[in-house]
């Protein structure tokens, strides 16, 4: 599936680039991927980014990580808004399954979108313009696919699922999103992001991640990013019967959250940003390896 490159203007960039991010693994969660994958891109990498992103800053990753977000939410972004997600018609937490035939409709889904702005990024005759948005495209997206619930159909991925986290109502998906990892890490700032990056990326170098580490890469292919990422959609997906209804739905529906279940919830949670960051440099890895052309 292949969608049409974004046109929208120089001006109209700089504009949405102003705009406040909005929540999707929340800005915490994405910038935190954005910086993990700026600890293990190779130079030549950080350079191609740099060049693309026009930012030569430790932080030219994380500093676009959520212009997605905000672009769904504008007159020029809003065919946008499918890309974000895939919702598997699955039955949790009896089953658990992702099907690109049957998931992905015509309008567009987060595997097709991450082919299409892979692709573009690989055209050597794409314009400076679109080079910019398809990669900040790539980068949210690859974050977004790990959030379990941005692979489930069920309540629109746990947006209608009413419950509370630390005595504030919320729902489902804003719990995944935002609740968990802000109450983990105690904000929400881009130094927070930061400092969460940096202990996730010595978990997978010395830590706890690095017997696992290697294996979070078998299967990436930038010659098939749909069978690529569709992986990364199963593995997400089945945290949905595992740990995000475990139990069904009618056993969180107006609960607390924010005690046993968060206790749960924060190692997958851990798990799955780390393995976004990881993901994320090398596909970045392998862009910049074989789409390099005058900028």
């Amino acid at each position: 599936m292949k969608f049409h490159p974004s046109t929208t203007s120089t001006t109209a960039l700089y504009l949405l680039s102003s705009l406040p991010t909005s929540y999707a693994w929340g800005s915490l969660g994405h910038e935190t991927v954005a910086y993990v994958a700026s600890n293990f891109v190779s130079s030549d990498t950080t350079s191609f980014f740099q060049t693309i992103l026009h930012n030569q800053t430790d932080s030219y990753l994380a500093g676009v990580a959520t212009w997605a977000d905000s672009f769904r939410y504008t007159a020029a972004g809003r065919f946008s808004a499918p890309f974000h997600f895939i919702d598997a018609e699955d039955d949790p937490p009896t089953s658990c399954g992702v099907k690109y035939s049957r998931d992905c409709p015509v309008e567009g889904c987060i595997v097709g979108a991450i082919l299409n702005y892979t692709t573009q990024l690989l055209d050597p005759d794409l314009d400076a313009v679109n080079r910019n948005i398809a990669a900040k495209f790539v980068i949210h997206f690859i974050g977004d696919i790990h959030q379990p619930l941005h692979d489930e159909n069920l309540d629109r991925g746990g947006n209608s699922i009413l419950v509370t986290f630390d005595n504030v109502q919320t729902n489902l998906h804003h719990v995944w999103d935002s609740n968990i990892p802000e109450k983990l890490v105690g904000g929400y700032s881009l130094p927070d992001a930061e400092k969460w990056a940096t202990a996730l990326t010595a978990a997978i170098k010395t830590g706890v991640y690095k017997t696992d580490a290697d294996s979070w890469l078998e299967g990436v292919d930038l010659r098939d990013p749909v069978s690529t990422s569709i992986k990364w959609a199963e593995e997400a997906n089945q945290f949905v019967c595992q740990a995000v209804l475990p139990e069904g739905k009618d056993a969180i529906v107006g609960k607390e959250l924010g005690g046993a279940y968060y206790e749960a919830a924060v190692p997958v949670i851990e798990l799955q940003v780390a393995r976004a960051g990881y993901r994320l440099a090398q596909w970045l890895d392998l862009i910049a390896a074989g789409g390099k052309t005058e900028l």
